[in-house]
């Protein structure tokens, strides 16, 4: 049974459909608060958590609920309320699944997974306590060592949620590596990707064959020394510490389908006329013909498009930075990460795009001079980097080999031209010439290479690009 619980309803769960929910152990469950009063927790009579219940969020963006649980939510807008059961407790999980039951019965919804939610009894659970502290001690961690915290996740797509947010955020405050542990046939968001790729933190994918083993590696892992680690191959040498590779992780069908990768940094005055996310919007209208559908600061990404809203809860948080998820209509799979930081020479946004592209159909490669050329003139671009991969067109990563992106173009904004000597930003020594874009006597430089998804040599052309560009 799923250690989640996710009810989506139609109408707002109101105080008496969230006590009646609560309510699922009986009257005399002990409760408690955490995240400032957003989550609520039916604990054991120790006090230690069974149940974590985050506070509902109104949903306003269309496919959120497809995307990442496969589910078919009621129409916009409606309510998505999260219960997470400590893991190993059947309990806890039978409790999870009757509160979900009893708040899509009295607001009008449903809950998923369907099979976690069939009964609206009240779930016996006297005598029933749960793993002492440290283990229980945060409700979004199943396992703390003193290298790294665990979560596992039994859902169709690990997603950047609040709770692996507060995850992520806890175990780096601790100077931990976050582990996510998730069955075969899981996906991992393009969300939560970057946040699993330095050690110790990894993706863990449970496999019938290997164990467990690394899905964005391939390593085969063990439990050893308190943490997944990889297994040392048969034939290592401390000169050549190879680990072996998962078989599953190796199972690659050529679909077709590609995607569009974009990179790409931009500067703006720290003053009050700023506005962020013209830039995202900007570049998406130009290769989709529409702006993006909605962002959040987690998923599901649950407000409609506005760049004022963003902007907004970057200036309350500033000057931390800030993070967001830009996401796209369910035609067109789209997904961007937004980090808007504050630095010495301003406000800065560090955006990674992507779109999704089926077998049918080709990326708009025409389109990208353009693109550049208003991110270089209108919204003081920094750099860019577009690539293309072989990769799903649902964006959603999966825990076996996809071929590395090759770089299409690369995009140096008119500040950093200006500020190189003569005429190093013109002179490559790549065959194909520079683009100036924006005004003749303040340019940016487009660079184009070749793109070609089955020649990795265009990373040769990139980076002798780069070695140019610094003076080596």
């Amino acid at each position: 049974m799923t250690k989640d619980v996710i009810a989506l309803t139609q109408r707002m769960p109101d105080p008496s459909a969230m006590l009646a929910g609560l309510l699922s152990g009986g009257p005399d469950k002990l409760m408690d608060t955490t995240g400032e009063g957003a989550v609520v927790r039916l604990c054991d009579e120790e006090g230690r958590p069974l149940v974590s219940v985050e506070a509902p969020l109104l949903v306003q963006v269309a496919g959120e609920a497809e995307r990442l649980l496969g589910a078919t939510p009621p129409p916009l807008p409606y309510w998505w309320t999260e219960a997470r059961a400590t893991t190993g407790v059947e309990e806890a999980e039978r409790l999870a699944g009757t509160f979900a039951a009893r708040l899509a019965a009295l607001a009008d919804g449903s809950a998923w997974p369907p099979e976690a939610a069939q009964s609206l009894a009240v779930v016996k659970t006297d005598g029933v306590s749960v793993a002492p502290t440290p283990a229980a001690a945060q409700p979004a961690v199943d396992v703390l060592t003193d290298k790294v915290a665990v979560v596992i996740q039994d859902r169709p797509v690990v997603a950047m949620t609040a709770w692996l947010q507060n995850a992520i955020q806890t175990a780096a405050d601790a100077e931990l590596g976050l582990q996510v542990v998730a069955p075969a046939g899981t996906t991992l968001s393009p969300a939560v990707r970057a946040s699993l790729s330095n050690w110790p933190s990894r993706w863990v994918v449970r496999d019938e064959r290997d164990g467990y083993y690394d899905g964005q590696s391939g390593a085969v892992l063990r439990w050893q020394d308190g943490m997944f680690a990889p297994v040392a191959a048969a034939d290592a040498t401390a000169d050549d510490p190879r680990t072996p590779v998962a078989a599953s992780y190796q199972e690659v069908t050529d679909t077709g389908e590609q995607q569009l990768a974009i990179t790409f940094r931009t500067i703006h005055p720290a003053d009050e006329r700023l506005v962020l996310g013209g830039a995202l919007e900007s570049i998406w209208r130009e290769l989709t013909g529409e702006p993006p559908a909605g962002w959040g600061t987690a998923e599901p990404a649950n407000l409609p498009w506005s760049p004022r809203q963003m902007t907004d809860i970057a200036y309350e948080r500033a000057p931390e930075p800030t993070w967001f998820v830009v996401v796209g209509s369910p035609d067109r799979p789209a997904l961007a990460t937004v980090r808007v930081s504050r630095t010495k020479a301003g406000v800065e946004e560090y955006v990674t795009l992507m779109f999704g592209y089926g077998p049918d159909e080709k990326p708009p490669v025409d389109s990208l001079p353009r693109a550049a050329e208003l991110l270089a003139t209108r919204h003081r671009l920094l750099s860019m980097l577009v690539q293309v991969r072989k990769a799903r067109r649902d964006l959603a990563v999966p825990p076996r080999f996809e071929g590395p992106g090759v770089p299409l173009a690369f995009v140096l904004g008119a500040d950093e031209v200006r500020q190189m000597p003569g005429d190093r930003a013109r002179n490559t020594p790549l065959a194909r010439t520079p683009v100036p874009l924006g005004p003749k006597t303040r340019p940016a430089m487009y660079y184009p290479l070749p793109g070609d998804p089955l020649d990795l040599s265009g990373w040769q052309d990139f980076e002798r690009l780069m070695r140019h560009l610094k003076g080596e």
